[in-house]
Order: structure tokens, then sequence, then C-alpha cells
């Protein structure tokens, strides 16, 4: 491509319409159409970082709902454990027999197997914070450092 004075291009960039696919000069289209045709291009920037940030955060939900779901199969089990516990005490103080050991031991499992499930329920939430979809942020950045640059540069790298 050749330049003229004040280093602008002698010939018009192409610019392709992203409705028809068809490629055009700029200089062949008039401030208006360019202007209609930018913002058709930011229009379905901005729609497609949306759909992205939609996607993102339903993962990021789903993967918070299973966190708390175990919180909450925790929180049942640790209520069996108690049970099991006053089980334990009531047998133990009903007969001074060995059926009480078996009752504590059985409820002492019971918490362990919740305090894993509450653990691995606190792993999941935490790989869900923060809601923020990052992707779509940094995507979008990208997006406006383009444009700022385009703009800054007269439309040309």
């Amino acid at each position: 491509m050749t330049s003229t004075l004040e280093n602008r291009p002698a010939v018009a960039p192409r610019v392709q319409n992203p409705i028809t696919g068809t490629t055009t000069h700029t200089g062949d289209r008039s401030t208006a159409e360019l202007v209609k045709l930018a913002a058709e291009q930011i229009s379905t920037l901005v729609r497609d970082e949306l759909k992205l940030a939609q996607i993102e955060l339903t993962a990021k939900g789903k993967r918070a709902g299973r966190g708390f779901g175990m919180f909450g199969g925790a929180g049942v089990i640790a209520m069996y454990g108690v049970g099991a516990l006053l089980a334990a005490l009531i047998i133990g103080l009903a007969a001074v027999m060995p059926a009480w050991l078996a009752a504590l031991i059985v409820g002492v499992a019971l918490f362990i197997v919740a305090g894993v499930l509450a653990l691995v329920g606190k792993g999941q939430v935490k790989r869900a914070a923060p809601a923020m979809p990052e992707e779509t942020v940094a995507g979008v950045k990208a997006d406006i450092d383009t444009i700022t640059s385009s703009v800054k540069h007269g439309g040309h790298k």
C-alpha cells in the first residue's frame, strides 16, 4: 500500500460486513454507512460477550450448587451422628454393657464422614468464587484495548 502526505494510505482499507460477509473498501462508503457498520459490529461484539458471561456464570453456579449440596449432606449426616451419640448415651446409662461402645463408634464414624463432606463442599464453593466471569472481563478489556488502539492510530495498526 502506498502512502500520501500526513502518513495516510493512498488506498482505503477494506472492511467486512458482519451480516453479509462481503468485503468493500471503506472509501466506497459514506460516513453514515461506516458509523452504522461500526454500531452493528459493536452490537454483535457486546452480544457475544454477554453470551460468554452467561455460560461462565452458569458453570460457576452449578459448581457452587454442588458445594452447597455437599454442605447440606454434611448437616444431615451430622444430625445422624448426634442421634447415634444420644443413643450411645442412653444405652450407656441404661445398661453398662458394650452396646453403648458400638453406638459411640458409629457416631464418631458419622462425624468423620460429615467432616470430609464439609471439606469437599467448601472446596467446591471456593472454586466457584469469585462470581465474576473472569474470561469475559478479560475479553472485554482486550476488545476495548483494540478499539482504543485503532482509534488512536486512525484505524490502522
